[in-house]
């Protein structure tokens, strides 16, 4: 069997870099995107109050159908 050698931080720097050069190449640009985390409290008791603000509105309905017509969305 063969052992494996553990590759020096600047191979795995190189391939990072000559694999996001040849993406840009290709014509696309690196974004960031932030999300929720929705593994925290935070998250989890924010979503608690929204959910009980709408089910309090007297909009309920509406809001409702409204999210449910968007949730089948698909693009043309």
């Amino acid at each position: 069997m063969r052992a494996m050698r553990p590759r020096s931080p600047t191979s795995t720097t190189a391939r990072v870099r000559k694999h996001r050069e040849s993406l840009r190449a290709a014509g696309l640009r690196p974004i960031q995107i932030w999300v929720p985390d929705v593994r925290s409290k935070q998250f989890a008791t924010q979503a608690r109050r929204q959910s009980r603000a709408i089910a309090r509105s007297m909009q309920e309905q509406d809001d409702l159908a409204f999210i449910e017509s968007i949730a089948d969305w698909t693009a043309a």
